[in-house]
């Protein structure tokens, strides 16, 4: 599939050469004498031209459309509808599992009419990636990660076998196993071209082309792709099965909303406090429907895995896309990610087709823009409930009384000051919680609870705003070396200064893929990080889609009994209420190094700046800005520990898996081994009693 078969209208067809190699490509300057607008659409609009161009059959794609999108009114309301047919189809393991089925069932039908099933393929190049079924029920200990992927593949047997012949069966079908990778970071990290190309003997006419990468996924964060200037975003499952099959996906020609960059980040600020701010910025702006391209100077001083982070929370400022055009950084993050084959074409490709960026590139024409300066970002969370509701780092002490206070307003007045509950569980664990008063007009403390863990003698206080939970998980942050790094700087100057995490606080380290380990080992930053709790705990999405495991039942029992607002501080992109777990209804999203800041607090209800994280061995009070590593730090970390080779040795064998993966007992042959018996992977009914030859048509 993809073989051009485009009736080439307006006489774009054009060769390129890059190194030693010849491509046929569809080149959008030929567009520009008859549409002058052409040379200055955004740039995520230009990918969508040349899509058209490509597959311009007269049917799906005629001139009128191409003409429609050359000449695009940047103000103008949509309405005009296009046939836009992905590159290639993304799936997660959950979402995934129904495109397979429906393959499998395919192949089963044509075998029953007498026909050939291995004809029965993705037509689309399809990848899958294995990454929501790990759960955190093992934390703390450094067998966390082995525990929870027996438990993993103990639960998911069934599922996973089909996966795995799958994997063996189909052409065009890629999979790649558990306990390896989010498919956001490994698709950023691997399976992106940037650049795709359709090999001799595959195009009709023997020829090669070259076009630009784009996708659909069946994750709503595949926008996370945008920032590598991949054009991609999230549909639902028919919709990424009809891509799958060849089918174009119908759109209107969206308004695209600028937002311009300007200055560099601040001594301080993270990617995260600056995907935080966009991510309200744009909320009010509103942008829903909409594509959202960065451009500016300020692009500049972001890294690729910056402007990820940003690409990667589209669905929270409500975007389709968050697009980053491609330039210098993008060409330097396919040399350290081993993909530096590559790069020749990618800059000789985008620069004939108007699609690379410099500083001196001229601004595009938008249907309306915003800017924000760099060095006015500062230090934040979001919460407690929703990703846009930003909180900077300075008021979260008084904006977090304020929100508990909401909650409990009217209730207030109704707690009893003087009872105190006392009980014995079952698991050892004495529990004493006491309601103490509120004066009139305050907030105060509603509740303070005090465990007592038998098993290692600790006693901890639980009250309002509690962190349960303290998560480094995939997705948004963990592609990102430079606050993966400074959380691992933040616990080895915590650990240098005797802190440690509370004891009622649920950690966890959760990467986006190997390579995170890889330069946290070759910076020496994990053992910190274990000595805080945050040992690996799986390479898979798990607090931030609910993940994230029992809490202890110590812990449990005392938030139900007293009915705490539990909170939760993890690294992910979703925080609405009972996502993360069902007893924590607070909760925020951080960078990493405050994820640990927080984990060695144990609440909410404090001022970082003013009050401290801890004592000392010696006593004395240890504040965030002691253990917080300065920018200098952090940049050297990543000079010396992130590597090519790193890439290279991770995903050399991806598909391959480990061990529990290889010895999968799979059923062989062209066609699905089913179940009877099976209330999950089961065959569906769609082709039964089908004939070969399909009926009239009735009115």
């Amino acid at each position: 599939m993809n073989a051009p078969a485009s009736k080439n209208s307006f006489d774009s067809l054009q060769a390129l050469e890059a190194g030693t190699q010849k491509y046929q490509i569809f080149q959008l300057s030929r567009l520009a004498g008859r549409f002058p607008e052409v040379e200055r659409l955004p740039f995520s609009l230009k990918v969508l031209l040349e899509n058209l161009l490509r597959c311009e059959d007269g049917n799906s794609v005629k001139a009128s459309d191409i003409e429609a999108l050359a000449k695009w009114k940047a103000k103008a309301e949509p309405s005009k509808e296009i046939a836009f047919r992905p590159t290639r189809v993304l799936l997660q393991d959950f979402t995934g599992v129904p495109v397979v089925v429906d393959l499998a069932a395919m192949r089963e039908a044509i075998l029953k009419m007498g026909g050939d099933p291995k004809k029965i393929n993705p037509l689309q190049p399809l990848d899958l990636v294995i990454d929501h079924s790990v759960q955190v029920d093992s934390f703390g200990n450094p067998g966390a990660f082995k525990a929870n992927a027996e438990l993993e593949f103990e639960r998911n047997q069934e599922r996973y076998r089909f996966l795995r012949w799958g994997q063996k069966a189909f052409e065009n079908f890629r999979a790649v196993p558990p306990d390896t990778g989010i498919v956001h970071q490994v698709n950023l990290e691997y399976l992106a071209p940037v650049v795709f190309t359709l090999k001799l003997g595959q195009a009709c006419d023997g020829k090669t082309y070259a076009y630009p990468d784009s996708l659909v996924g069946t994750d709503s964060h595949t926008t996370m792709i945008n920032g590598l200037g991949v054009v991609g975003w999230g549909v639902g499952g028919i919709e990424a099965e009809a891509a799958m099959l060849g089918q174009p996906i119908s759109m209107l020609i969206p308004q695209v909303v600028g937002f311009k960059l300007h200055g560099k980040l601040s001594e301080g600020a993270t990617a995260t406090d600056l995907v935080l701010t966009v991510t309200q910025m744009l909320r009010k702006k509103g942008v829903v429907g909409k594509f959202v391209e960065f451009y500016g100077q300020g692009l500049s001083s972001l890294s690729l895995p910056d402007r990820a982070t940003i690409a990667n929370m589209a669905p929270e400022y409500g975007a389709t896309i968050g697009f980053f055009p491609v330039d210098e950084e993008s060409l330097r993050y396919l040399e350290l990610s081993g993909r530096g084959a590559s790069v020749e074409l990618v800059r000789k490709y985008c620069e004939a087709q108007g699609l690379f960026r410099t500083d001196a590139t001229p601004d595009p024409i938008f249907s309306d823009t915003l800017e924000l300066d760099l060095g006015t970002v500062e230090p934040s969370l979001a919460g407690p409930k929703r990703p846009q509701d930003r909180v900077p780092l300075h008021k979260s002490k008084s904006m977090f009384r304020q929100a508990l206070h909401e909650l409990f307003k009217g209730k207030l007045e109704k707690l009893d000051p003087k009872r105190v509950g006392n009980w014995l569980s079952e698991g050892g664990s004495q529990t004493a919680c006491l309601h103490i008063e509120t004066e009139r007009g305050e907030l105060g403390e509603l509740a303070k609870c005090a465990v007592l863990d038998h098993g290692n003698g600790r006693v901890s206080h639980l009250e309002q705003g509690a962190v349960v939970i303290a998560a480094i998980t995939s997705c948004t942050n963990t592609s990102n070396p430079s606050v993966m790094l400074a959380a691992g700087l933040v616990a080895k100057k915590a650990v240098a200064k005797g802190l440690s995490s509370k004891p009622w606080v649920k950690t966890s380290l959760a990467p986006g893929s190997i390579v995170v380990t890889e330069y946290l080992n070759k910076a020496g930053l994990m053992p910190a990080l274990e000595k805080l709790g945050f040992h690996l705990v799986g390479y898979g999405c798990t607090t931030c889609i609910g993940n994230s495991g029992p809490l202890p039942d110590s812990v449990a029992e005392c938030i139900e009994k007293e009915d705490l607002v539990a909170s939760a501080v993890l690294s992910g992109n979703r925080n609405f209420e009972g996502r993360i777990n069902p007893l924590v209804r607070f909760n925020y999203l951080a960078s990493p190094p405050l994820v640990v800041a927080y984990a060695l607090a144990g609440r909410m209800d404090i001022d970082l700046y003013k009050e401290p994280l801890g004592k000392n061995d010696q006593g004395q009070d240890v504040y965030l800005r002691d253990v917080w590593p300065s920018q200098a730090e952090i940049d050297a970390a990543v000079r010396a520990s992130v590597q090519a080779d790193m890439f290279g040795k991770t995903y050399s064998d991806v598909f391959k898996g480990d061990e529990r993966w290889r010895s999968l007992e799979v059923p062989a042959g062209e066609t699905f081994q089913w179940d009877p018996n099976s209330t999950y992977v089961k065959y569906p009914p769609y082709f039964e009693n089908m004939p070969r030859e399909p009926q009239p048509v009735q009115d």
